[in-house]
């Protein structure tokens, strides 16, 4: 093997100096362009969805990575991290790094309704994450076990209002959607209720079915299959008009309690201090594939409004229900 020697200096000419400088110049622009096309996203990315599969954030969350990875030829990989209303999964991608792999399918319980219920979380819904993308919100419906005395919302307060703690509700879990919109219509109507909560909407709502429980408000993408195989009745929705996907359904406003909204919202959001380019990416994509449509096929098939945004809007509704859910929290003193 030839030991390795310094080697003399190495002088050169006017025009190899000229030579070697354009050459160099040529070289740089290769390389911007080499950076260039390494743009984000240059690997797979992971969704995390902090609920259990089967539920609406689960559903929305896949559509919507299916989506990402047809547009950018890299995988968008769905994760479940269920637990502690979904604060477990936030958690895990407030703490990931802020390069834009890492991302949270975030909705209205983890980032608006948990973080009143559990005062010591490890993350600040505000100041831990980057708002890039509202992707859809969807009205909650109420809906019944067809053994349940009842047919519209009238006939519903007044069953729960004559029988007080005996209708059982079902939900995801403490303080998630479904617990906070049931506990909303109760202050709202004057009504004492039990509460059953499941890890999850999936075994909520396959609870109902069975007639272990008696009632759910939860997500339309849910339990639309099963309002139309007839197994669970739907008496009203929560959205300001009625949805399409249940157009002969009455809001909770036309049916006796002006006012009542509460729908659900999700929407991606990754850590805080993301940079300002890979959210303009981010929320640019997501903006147009909810435009496809396939996906706006989908997202209504399921009773979802798309809801193509700036982050800054999103931002500014997670600000707001955050300020909301919390009132509803303290007025009806739940507790976990």
């Amino acid at each position: 093997m030839t030991a390795f020697t310094e080697r003399e200096p190495l002088t050169l000419t006017r025009r190899q100096w000229s030579q070697w400088a354009a050459a160099a110049a040529l070289g740089g622009l290769a390389g911007t362009a080499l950076a260039q096309d390494a743009k984000y996203p240059a690997k797979a990315i992971r969704l995390v969805i902090p609920f259990t599969p089967g539920g609406s954030a689960d559903i929305l969350g896949r559509a919507i990575g299916h989506e990402l990875t047809l547009a950018w030829s890299q995988s968008v990989v769905p994760e479940n991290v269920a637990g502690a209303g979904g604060s477990i999964g936030a958690d895990r991608v407030a703490k990931a790094g802020a390069d834009g792999y890492t991302l949270l399918m975030g909705h209205v319980g983890t980032l608006a309704v948990t973080p009143t219920l559990y005062p010591r979380l490890p993350y600040d819904p505000i100041k831990s994450f980057t708002p890039l993308a509202w992707v859809a919100r969807v009205p909650n419906v109420l809906v019944v076990h067809p053994s349940l005395p009842v047919h519209d919302l009238a006939s519903f307060i007044s069953y729960a209002k004559a029988n007080p703690g005996a209708v059982n509700f079902s939900s995801g879990g403490n303080g998630s959607a479904a617990h906070m919109t049931m506990a909303y219509l109760s202050l709202q109507a004057g009504l004492k209720m039990q509460h059953v909560p499941y890890k999850g909407t999936a075994p909520a709502v396959n609870d109902l079915v069975a007639g272990q429980v008696q009632a759910l408000f939860t997500g339309i993408p849910a339990v639309l299959a099963q309002i139309r195989a007839g197994q669970i009745k739907a008496i009203a929705v929560s959205s300001p008009q009625r949805i399409p996907a249940l157009s002969n359904v009455p809001t909770v406003a036309e049916a006796g309690l002006p006012g009542f909204e509460a729908d659900q919202w999700y929407g991606v959001v990754g850590p805080a201090n993301m940079p300002a380019d890979v959210v303009a990416r981010i929320n640019q994509q997501i903006n147009a594939s909810l435009k496809s449509p396939a996906i706006l096929e989908r997202l209504q098939s399921e009773g979802a409004q798309p809801m193509p945004s700036t982050p800054k809007v999103f931002g500014d509704l997670i600000a707001k229900d955050l300020a909301r859910w919390r009132k509803v929290i303290i007025d009806s003193k739940m507790t976990l």
